[in-house]
């Protein structure tokens, strides 16, 4: 049995410290309850998780505490070998095992109290973004889906990444991925980092979005590794969620970057065409934008007017 675990009362809602077995790793979640009637009604939930590398501390508390002042239950939970999660060795993305996390993700929020198990909402941010339409769009049972400036092809994105920064990264990530099957400790690479330099994402604005991102989220972040295991880079040009996107039948939120250098803008939108009932948004901004202030109001606005005509909390105001 997963522990959910009482907290101080904040004043519109609760949070705890929770954690959640996936394949026999222990992941940390935070968990947001509404002060509100969800125990006489049992409120919809939401699972949250980062993008590429990111942790849950890194500005997702701030939509959660939306959220869940809004009448939502709200796990949110870092991937295992990340953030607070156990997991060894740290700070491998591994797509197949952050999937794996997801669905227990998912299994643990409909088992906590106070929650409608049949009205789950999966949001996801960048390369979690297509984590959340490939759950969907393969069978995952959702009430809906948000995907913020998510990842939606690989080869789209080595292509915007550019053929140079991929050659840079090439002789590191075979490398790392010899020593993994070695079973010997990873070689790491800058998340981010300036263009030119031998990081995942280089554009001009990364390592910018990325530091501000950390400097806006407040002390349990700025503690997080920016850096991942090299061999990512060889992997995550063959991860397209967008082919599962006529798989997604549920009420789907696209949320998209028009200056998008990480997830090209295009390719999103051909993507939530082909969902059932997508509700797209564009926004005249970049990758890194949408976490923070001036855009932050407006996206998290969106996203609360997407789940009220959605799924609703049904509770009184």
């Amino acid at each position: 049995m997963d522990d959910f675990v009482t907290s101080t009362p904040d004043v519109a809602f609760t949070s705890a410290e929770a954690h959640f077995d996936s394949d026999g790793t222990r992941c940390a979640a935070r968990v947001f309850h509404p002060r509100r009637d969800f125990e006489a009604r049992p409120s919809p939930v939401i699972v949250m998780a980062h993008g590429f590398g990111g942790v849950r501390s890194m500005r997702l508390y701030a939509y959660a505490e939306r959220f869940a002042a809004a009448g939502y239950v709200v796990v949110v939970f870092d991937y295992r070998g990340f953030g607070d999660s156990d997991g060894e060795p740290r700070q491998v993305l591994d797509i197949a095992a952050q999937h794996a996390d997801w669905r227990a993700a998912l299994g643990f929020a409909r088992r906590l109290p106070g929650v409608d198990a049949a009205r789950v909402v999966a949001w996801g941010t960048s390369l979690a973004g297509g984590h959340v339409i490939t759950l969907a769009g393969t069978g995952v049972p959702l009430a809906a889906v948000i995907a913020q400036v998510p990842h939606v092809s690989g080869p789209a994105a080595v292509r915007a990444t550019g053929v140079l920064a991929s050659l840079r990264l090439a002789p590191q990530a075979l490398r790392d991925q010899l020593r993994a099957w070695r079973h010997r400790e990873p070689i790491y690479v800058d998340a981010a980092g300036s263009p030119g330099s031998t990081a995942v994402m280089s554009s001009p604005d990364a390592m910018p979005g990325m530091l501000r991102l950390v400097a806006e989220s407040g002390p349990e972040a700025a503690e997080a590794p920016l850096y991942v295991a090299a061999r990512v880079a060889l992997r995550i040009g063959l991860y397209s969620p967008g082919r599962y996107a006529r798989g997604v039948t549920c009420p789907a939120l696209v949320q998209v970057a028009a200056h998008d250098a990480v997830t090209p803008r295009e390719v999103a939108l051909r993507a939530a065409r082909k969902m059932a009932q997508p509700t797209v948004r564009t926004y005249d901004c970049g990758h890194f934008d949408p976490y923070v202030e001036p855009l932050f109001t407006t996206i998290v606005a969106d996203q609360l007017a997407f789940l009220e005509a959605t799924v609703p909390t049904g509770h009184s105001r």
